[in-house]
């Protein structure tokens, strides 16, 4: 059976909540990068707004930021540090109509699909729980977006250190299963240490044994990468094979590595400013309908944030986007949820076991 996107429900704005809900209140900006008191804040769901009597949803979203109206009556959302002066900004804190404002958190749940009031056991994800279907989910989904959709991978550097978890993450990249890869520089360090000295952060990534100064080689690839300009001019330079950000490069798949501040280095391609960081984050989540999110705290957090739970496809039509978090630490994969992204599927298991799975069950490797 093929993989079929739930359908999406819009509001009955026929109902009398919405005809009789005034319309939204909207106060220009007086100074760049700061709201009008009693600006509304967004979520990762669907959010509509009332405008001249008609009901308008503000089609790309993520948490805590502003909503501009436009001139042309598009509306906008706007992190408030790139408000401008001037710009009418949507003013309410309550999201039922009372103030022309609705967050519609069921858009795809089927009508009589969940029993309220239920008593169950077990609802929780932890190390105990059993992700067998989760997998078999997970894989219909991946050659749906394969096709369909557009699919980021959030990545920390527990990759780069085992072989075989470089190579199924390489055979998914080099067989269609990625369209974008954001991370740090400890993954592209790590990761080219591997390809060039088979080693990551001077332990051998084939047999986990340290090597004789080992600590410097992670010192060594980023500087070759640096003497190189660029991390594609390095792969050409040192004949690189093999990897994640090997094969990125080959396939023409857009990373985006953002820095921190105890990086080594860094690689020339990582983004040194956190806001310039978050923003070309947010360009490669735009795009994206399946986000995985796999042993970074920091990173799963932020891209959490920006994630909404809705796309508007070309075609006018509204479909989710799908958001895993996956980490051996419980804590990691609840501080996601604890943040407000209920729309989030969690596994607790480690990523180099969780990414072999998954290569294996897409038939990537043997």
């Amino acid at each position: 059976m093929s993989f079929q996107l739930p359908e999406y429900h819009h509001p009955d704005f026929t109902q009398e909540k919405f005809v009789n809900a005034p319309d939204v209140k909207y106060e220009a900006a007086d100074m760049d990068g700061v709201a009008p008191d009693n600006y509304h804040s967004t979520s990762m769901y669907p959010e509509y707004f009332k405008i001249n009597g008609k009901w308008v949803l503000a089609e790309e979203s993520r948490m805590d930021s502003s909503v501009v109206l436009c001139d042309d009556g598009h509306l906008e959302v706007v992190e408030n540090r790139n408000i401008k002066k001037g710009d009418k900004v949507i003013l309410g804190r309550t999201e039922k109509c009372e103030e022309g404002i609705y967050m519609h958190c069921h858009g795809f749940e089927e009508e009589g699909g969940q029993l309220e009031d239920q008593f169950v056991f077990r609802q929780g994800r932890s190390r105990e729980t059993s992700y067998a279907r989760d997998y078999d989910n997970l894989f219909e989904l991946l050659r749906h977006e394969k096709e369909y959709g557009n699919i980021v991978w959030v990545m920390g550097p527990a990759f780069s250190f085992d072989a075989d978890a470089r190579a199924a993450m390489q055979a998914l990249i080099d067989n269609g299963y990625a369209h974008g890869l954001m991370a740090g520089n400890a993954l592209a360090t790590h990761d080219l240490e591997g390809a060039l000295l088979h080693t990551a952060l001077g332990q051998d990534i084939y047999t986990q044994v340290s090597q004789p100064n080992g600590h410097y080689n992670h010192l060594d690839v980023i500087n070759k990468v640096r003497r190189s300009g660029s991390i594609p001019q390095f792969i050409k330079d040192y004949d690189i094979d093999n990897g994640i950000i090997y094969s990125c490069v080959k396939n023409h798949v857009p990373m985006v590595l953002t820095g921190s501040i105890r990086d080594d280095g860094p690689m020339p391609e990582v983004i040194a400013s956190a806001y310039e960081g978050q923003g070309a984050m947010r360009g490669l989540v735009k795009k994206s309908t399946c986000v995985i999110c796999l042993a970074t705290m920091l990173h799963t957090i932020a891209t959490g944030n920006m994630t909404p739970s809705f796309r508007v496809m070309p075609d006018g039509t509204i479909r989710p986007v799908y958001l895993y978090t996956v980490d051996a630490d419980e804590f990691v994969v609840n501080k996601l949820l604890d943040r407000g992204s209920l729309c989030a599927t969690t596994v607790v298991t480690n990523v180099q076991d969780f990414i072999t799975i998954v290569a294996k069950g897409l038939k990537v490797i043997d």
